[in-house]
């Protein structure tokens, strides 16, 4: 199975400053993220999100919170067809150190255990952040930025300007 390992926040749902989702109520999605995800569909890859919510962890939200914002987001996007196969998320906080928050692989790691007829080589992982294209290097997959820099520009990794430019690439 060839998945699509999407990060949330800023890439298919807007991300706000920390001290902000204290009073996001409700998901709003980027442009061109619901199309995207459809495409990805199409081309025979499942989806699995892997974020980081270090938020919960650091006291912005509560598990609660997540939860009800996530909800919300899965359901508008089986409105649009689309299957999301898992959700992975790290509540830890940046200093906690944990195995699973980004860049570190440990949600990758859950996900192949959970579904261990992954192809992670076939695999991709797409995000917003350097952590995102910090874990796709160190899984040695294919990663995409979106707006990351091209210090991050190597042999397996392609910056993007904006999420419809993935559809190109796979």
């Amino acid at each position: 199975m060839k998945v699509a390992f999407f990060d949330r926040d800023g890439t298919i749902i807007k991300d706000y400053p920390d001290h902000e989702w204290t009073s996001i109520m409700h998901p709003v999605f980027m442009d061109g993220a619901i199309n995207t995800l459809q495409e990805v569909m199409t081309k025979g890859y499942k989806v699995i999100i892997i974020t980081n919510q270090y938020i919960i962890n650091e006291g912005y939200i509560t598990f609660e919170q997540y939860h009800n914002i996530n909800n919300q987001m899965i359901r508008e996007l089986e409105n649009h067809n689309i299957d999301v196969l898992d959700v992975f998320y790290c509540p830890h906080g940046k200093n906690e150190g944990c195995k699973c928050i980004k860049p570190r692989n440990g949600m990758i790691q859950q996900a192949i255990e959970k579904y261990p007829d992954i192809k992670i080589l076939e695999s991709f992982i797409i995000g917003d952040s350097k952590v995102d294209i910090e874990l796709a290097m160190r899984m040695r997959i294919k990663g995409f930025g979106i707006g990351v820099g091209v210090d991050y520009e190597t042999a397996n990794i392609v910056q993007l300007k904006t999420i419809y430019d993935l559809v190109r690439y796979i």
